[in-house]
């Protein structure tokens, strides 16, 4: 896998694992925590989750594992690479173990059920395993362990949400919060194994989200993004039936905690975001106007063997209304080259969809099946390495030109940057995200400080980075 200029924490499949810190909560077991996340935004909600649970069982949480009494790590298995640096990081772990017998290491996540074991019984590299609908459980599971036994569970719900679990915000810079409105999937792409790992669709409470991000608004965070696998099927209804919520009018909801609280959201699929999604962004100053809008293939034929249930003129027309609707509104993808089958002709479909949209970013990917997909059971990955390494080049190539194009259109223009710290390169600039999404680069000022906005006027950029200056 690789990845080109998103500055974004969706997706963020290839980062590396993040230690969790957590404060020491007031019924301290004396136990310490490491908590160690890979793959989406999703993963790193759920460590916040299981942060929050083992708090209220007394663990504390550190950042470094060599002294840890339990060491977790939340896995991806949306990509290959992410296993391997999984079972490698695992390996790392339980040459820790070996100095200390006294360890408990455990794999959560989308790995869990499908390589569980593996880990248990083939490699023994792990004591527990937990399936992302089973955080609940984890202090029974870590009480079998201290029994001196192995402990599993994996089990899927139709009903878990967490809706009532409030997230720890860890490592968190205070400005920006992730908040979870659904989890599972029902879309069934072929190549992705999400569904079998997380469970089909459910959708939380809509007053539960509104409450989260009204307490996060009032301990000062200024920045949301609503999280789900498919945020544009998200359908919640009362137990009564007498309300029923969708995107647009959780979007709304939201929006409404405070125009001073900025709203983001990740992922949108092509088929069923709506115009009034759309049209509920444009409404709203504070909905952010940027969009991940994955196409995966520029091609209808391969758009259908990957079952994405939208072929390339639906794809189109739903760029050009969210271009109608939400004219400044940046739009991001997800790109896969050398799918099943895939030609060079369809490879070329793909690249003249990014000449029809111009994406501002973009997360780009050569095929790699995953076990157990339908993908793996019905269709031949017969398409060279050589020959998807390349495609796969061209279509970054490719990227990096939009990326620049769309970053130069900013230029002369004057952003609205939530302030979200120091510059990585400078302690004498600040660093924030504009509406757009694209990273701003401004010197410090006395007048301003993390978590307040400002207008940045654009005056140079790299090839997604805007720099420029603070005006009234």
């Amino acid at each position: 896998m690789l990845e080109l200029n998103i500055p974004s924490k969706e997706h963020d499949e290839a980062k590396q694992g993040q230690a969790l810190v957590l404060e020491a909560s007031k019924n301290n077991n004396g136990r310490k925590l490491y908590i160690e996340s890979y793959g989406c935004a999703m993963n790193f909600s759920d460590s916040e989750i299981v942060a929050s649970i083992l708090a209220d069982d007394g663990f504390v949480t550190t950042a470094d594992f060599t002294e840890a009494d339990i060491v977790f790590i939340n896995t991806c298995s949306i990509r290959e690479n992410a296993e391997v640096r999984v079972r490698n990081r695992l390996k790392q772990f339980s040459a820790s173990k070996a100095k200390n017998p006294g360890m408990i290491v455990g794999v959560l996540g989308c790995m869990a059920e499908r390589l569980k074991a593996k880990f248990l019984e083939e490699e023994k590299l792990v004591d527990v395993v937990v399936g992302p609908d089973a955080y609940r459980d984890l202090p029974n599971l870590i009480n079998k362990v201290d029994d001196g036994n192995k402990a599993v569970n994996v089990l899927l719900s139709r009903e878990e949400t967490y809706a009532d679990i409030n997230p720890v915000r860890l490592n968190s810079n205070g400005i920006s919060a992730f908040i979870s409105i659904m989890r599972g999937c029902d879309n069934m792409c072929s190549f992705c194994v999400v569904p079998f790992t997380r469970g089909r669709e459910r959708s939380r409470d809509a007053h539960s989200v509104v409450k989260e991000a009204q307490d996060l608004f009032a301990a000062g965070y200024r920045e949301v993004t609503l999280l789900g696998q498919n945020v544009d099927s998200y359908k919640w209804a009362s137990e009564d039936g007498t309300e029923k919520v969708n995107f647009a009018q959780l979007l709304e909801m939201v929006a409404l905690v405070s125009p001073d609280l900025r709203v983001r959201f990740s992922t949108s699929h092509p088929k069923d975001i709506t115009d009034e999604v759309l049209t509920t962004i444009a409404k709203y100053e504070n909905i952010c106007n940027y969009i991940h809008l994955p196409v995966q293939s520029g091609n209808s034929r391969v758009l259908e063997i990957m079952n994405r249930t939208y072929d390339r003129h639906w794809y189109m027309e739903r760029v050009e209304a969210i271009r109608r609707i939400i004219p400044e509104c940046a739009i991001s993808t997800d790109i896969i080259t050398g799918f099943c089958s895939e030609t060079e002709e369809e490879h070329q479909d793909t690249l003249s969809m990014m000449d029809f949209v111009k994406y501002e970013f973009a997360y780009m990917f050569s095929y790699s099946e995953r076990p157990g997909t339908p993908a793996a059971k019905k269709f031949k990955d017969d398409i060279p390495e050589d020959v998807k390494q390349r495609r796969l080049e061209e279509v970054i190539a490719k990227q990096q030109i939009h990326s620049h194009y769309r970053a130069q259109q900013r230029i002369g223009k004057i952003e609205k940057v939530l302030i979200e710290g120091f510059s990585k390169k400078s302690k004498n600039d600040y660093c924030g995200r504009s509406d757009q999404n694209f990273m701003v680069i401004f010197p410090v000022g006395d007048a301003y400080k993390p978590g307040d906005y400002v207008n940045v006027l654009v005056e140079k950029t790299t090839t997604a980075t805007l720099i420029g200056k603070v005006v009234q």
